[in-house]
């Protein structure tokens, strides 16, 4: 499994915001690309889920490390990708 996690509930409205931040920061910044995460849905994975220590979603883990819980901005998401790309 990849180190890097975003933990999600497919019905949350912040969570789904979170994804498309990703997904439109990936497309202004190519380098991004680079950085790929594993998406855990809480709902359908909970041995996964429960096995880290977080409340609330989305939650995003880079190399092991929580590096983001709760609701998130556009800079939020920015921050948690240039994580990732740094941690090569």
């Amino acid at each position: 499994m990849d180190k890097n996690l975003l933990f999600i509930i497919k019905s949350c409205p912040f969570c789904k915001k979170a994804l498309a931040w990703m997904d439109e920061l990936k497309q202004e910044n190519p380098a991004y690309e680079e950085a790929s995460f594993t998406i855990i849905d809480e709902i359908k994975q909970p041995d996964i889920a429960d096995s880290y220590d977080y409340f609330l979603v989305p939650a995003c883990y880079v190399d092991g490390e929580k590096v983001h819980e709760g609701i998130a901005t556009k800079e939020i998401m920015r921050n948690v990708l240039e994580k990732a790309c740094k941690k090569d």
